[in-house]
C-alpha cells in the first residue's frame, strides 16, 4: 500500500450508495460514500460495476464498492489553480448590447 506524506493511504475502497432518478421533476445522478469521507480537490473517484439503465419516471437505489485515489500535492495545487482560471473566465462576460454610443 502506498502512502502519502501524511501517512493517509494514497487509494482505498470503501462501500457507496447510488441514487438514480430520471422522471420529469428530476434527472440526476448522486453518489454517497460510507463514512463521509471527503473528498479533495484533484481525487479521482472510480465506482465499479455495471453500467446502469434507469428507464423514464424510474429511480433506482444502489449499493457499489467505489476507490478513492487521493492526489498529490502537486495535483492538488494544480487542480486549485486550473478551478481558478475557470473562474476567472467568468469575469469576461460584456452585458453591454453591443451598439456603439
Amino acid at each position: 500500500m502506498t502512502l502519502l506524506h501524511n501517512g493517509e493511504p494514497r487509494s482505498f475502497d470503501v462501500g457507496c450508495t447510488i441514487e438514480i432518478e430520471q422522471t420529469g421533476e428530476s434527472l440526476h445522478a448522486h453518489v454517497s460514500l460510507d463514512g463521509n469521507v471527503e473528498i479533495r480537490p484533484g481525487d479521482e473517484v472510480t465506482i465499479h460495476g455495471a453500467p446502469v439503465r434507469v428507464a423514464f419516471g424510474d429511480t433506482v437505489h444502489l449499493r457499489r464498492t467505489a476507490t478513492v485515489v487521493r492526489a498529490g500535492t502537486l495535483k492538488r495545487l494544480m487542480t486549485h489553480v486550473a478551478g481558478y482560471l475557470e473562474l476567472t473566465e467568468l469575469y469576461d462576460v460584456s452585458f453591454s448590447d453591443g451598439r456603439a454610443s
